[in-house]
């Protein structure tokens, strides 16, 4: 596989696509944690061969706790690597098994440990809440684990049920609940109150940082920055349109050692563009700038946009701040909606 994306690589590389500097490397998506050391620096070879990457770039790699021992913590240092993006998901084991994860929750501690001891500055680390398994005194034990601990950087997400998928399936023949929103919105709340009491800038809806360790790799795409995205199931936008490569993974080796086109491909429309501006910023702590709407779209769209966000303003959902739209902590808990409502 390596081979392969080291190709489409090299096609994407031919098509004059980023022409910037890269400041941000990603490797996720699957199991890029099981990857020996030579293939990691293959990948990361190829792509400074390719294109011109920034010293100092964050260089991410997703990683399975089950995968994260010290030999490999020291060879993906030795690879370039120099960020962690650590699934956990819980640190409780009959929710790890409902999870269908491989790994148990004292695996996850040893790999958090190991992370720190290796000499990793820069890592994340993710949960889940909103689970029948997840109370209240689940979840506030967790935070407190998370405090204790002193992780800089986690990223928290509802639980949500994406069709087709084991879970949707249980769900819909009644073996499992649905998730129950008044928990999960009492657990985000608590999310929010543990971020404020310590010292956390949570600064996307599902990501809370200490000071210095933003993702800047996901902050750039909340910005509307251009990126690729390289194997199966891949996205990519280059500010005007979206591509997704095939997801099989068969069918797309097949395209790359062909050479046919392994992706579908939409042209975004200036309202898709504008929606779109809206949806990741609102996610956003510093919230929607109204001068990159008018930039975008006109002075028509910014009073519009601004004149769709009064209802929200006068429910205390929104505020205006100087050029900026932003949720408030009670919006926040509304995101989707609120956002959908200002949608053109």
């Amino acid at each position: 596989m390596t081979e392969v994306l080291i190709r489409e690589m090299h096609t994407r590389a031919k098509e004059g696509f980023l022409q910037e500097e890269i400041n941000t490397i990603y490797l996720g998506g699957g199991t890029p944690s099981l990857l020996s050391e030579n293939e990691l620096s293959s990948l990361l070879d190829a792509i400074h061969l390719y294109w011109t990457v920034n010293p100092a770039a964050e260089i991410t790699l997703e990683a399975n706790p089950e995968d994260t021992d010290i030999e490999r913590c020291i060879q993906w240092k030795r690879a370039g690597i120099n960020r962690i993006s650590l699934g956990v998901q819980s640190l409780f084991e009959d929710e790890l098994r409902w999870m269908n994860r491989v790994h148990d929750a004292a695996t996850s501690r040893n790999a958090i440990d190991t992370i720190k001891q290796t000499g990793f500055k820069q890592f994340s680390v993710d949960f889940i809440f909103g689970s029948p398994y997840m109370t209240r005194e689940r979840w506030e034990s967790t935070l407190d684990w998370i405090n204790r601990n002193e992780l800089t950087h986690i990223s928290c997400y509802g639980l949500t049920i994406e069709p087709k998928t084991p879970l949707a399936n249980s769900i819909k023949t009644k073996q499992t609940a649905p998730p129950d929103q008044d928990q999960l919105a009492e657990q985000f709340e608590m999310l929010m109150s543990f971020a404020e009491n310590n010292d956390y800038d949570h600064y996307e809806i599902s990501n809370l940082a200490k000071k210095g360790h933003r993702s800047l790799h996901n902050s750039n795409y909340w910005k509307g920055i251009p990126y690729l995205g390289i194997g199966p199931s891949a996205h990519s936008y280059d500010g005007k349109s979206r591509r997704w490569n095939i997801a099989d993974n068969r069918k797309y080796i097949q395209h790359i050692q062909e050479g046919t086109p392994s992706f579908e491909e939409e042209v975004l429309t200036p309202k898709q563009k504008l929606n779109e501006q809206i949806m990741i910023r609102l996610r956003c702590i510093e919230g929607c700038n109204m001068d990159d709407i008018e930039k975008l779209s006109g002075s028509t769209a910014r009073n519009e946009l601004l004149a769709r966000a009064e209802k929200f303003i006068c429910s205390a959902d929104m505020i205006q701040e100087n050029n900026f739209l932003k949720l408030t902590r009670k919006g926040r808990l509304f995101a989707d909606r609120i956002t959908a409502d200002l949608f053109f």
